[in-house]
C-alpha cells in the first residue's frame, strides 16, 4: 500500500507525468529524525548486491570512470555526483534532481535549479527526481520511503530512456529495495546502541 506523503505531492510539480516511477516504503523501529539522519550518512558498501548491480552496469557499457566513493556517506556522494536539492526539510524529507543521458557509460548528471526544473526542455535529455522521507509513527518508529520519477524531454530521449529502462528497469527497482532494507537495518542497529546505558 502506498501512503500519501508530502514528498509524492511535491514531485507531482516537478515531473507530474513520468515515463518511470518507483516508489517504496518500509516501517522502520527508530525515530523518523534518526532514521533520516542515518540514511544521510549510510555506507552502501555495506550490501554486496548493490555493488554488484553497478559494476554489472558499468562492465555492460563499457564505462571508464573510477567506482564512486561512497565512504562519505549515500546522499553527500550523490550531490557530488550532480544532483540537486530540490526541496528539503531538514530532518524529515528531501526532494533532490538532475538531468542527464542515463544510457551513456559515464553519465554526467547535471542539477538544474529548482525554479527551473519542471520547464527544463533541453533536447536528448532524462529528468530524474528522487526523494527521502522519515514519517514519524510515534516516538520510536517511523515509516520511510522513497521515490523515483524519470521524464525525457523530448520523443528521442523518451525512446532511448524505454529501451534502457527495458535493460536495466530491473536492476534500478532491486537497489532501492535492497538499500530500504539496509538502511533499517543499520538504523535499528544504531538506534538500538543509543539506548544502551
Amino acid at each position: 500500500m502506498i501512503s500519501t506523503s508530502v514528498t509524492s505531492s511535491l514531485l507531482d510539480g516537478f515531473i507530474p507525468d513520468p515515463a518511470m516511477r518507483h516508489r517504496h516504503q518500509i516501517m522502520i523501529h527508530a525515530p523518523a529524525t534518526f532514521v533520516y539522519d542515518t540514511a544521510w550518512s549510510m555506507d552502501i558498501r555495506t550490501v554486496p548486491l548493490v555493488r554488484a548491480i553497478f559494476r554489472l552496469r558499468a562492465i555492460i557499457l563499457g564505462a571508464e570512470t573510477a567506482g564512486t566513493d561512497w565512504s562519505r556517506g549515500f546522499v553527500k556522494e550523490l550531490l557530488a555526483m550532480g544532483w540537486g536539492i530540490l526541496a528539503e526539510e531538514k530532518g524529515r524529507w528531501l526532494v533532490a534532481g538532475t538531468v542527464c543521458q542515463p544510457w551513456m557509460a559515464d553519465v554526467v548528471m547535471t542539477p538544474v535549479p529548482p525554479e527551473r526544473f519542471a520547464a527544463y526542455s533541453e533536447p536528448g535529455r532524462v529528468k530524474i527526481v528522487w526523494t527521502l522521507e522519515a514519517q514519524p509513527l510515534d516516538q520510536s518508529s517511523c515509516r520511510f520511503s522513497t521515490e523515483t520519477r524519470a521524464a525525457g524531454t523530448d520523443a528521442a530521449a523518451r525512446a532511448r530512456f524505454r529501451r534502457y529502462y527495458w535493460r536495466f528497469g530491473v536492476g534500478m527497482w532491486l537497489i532501492r529495495l535492497l538499500l530500504l532494507r539496509a538502511l533499517r537495518r543499520e538504523a535499528e542497529r544504531r538506534w538500538r546502541h543509543e539506548r544502551l546505558p
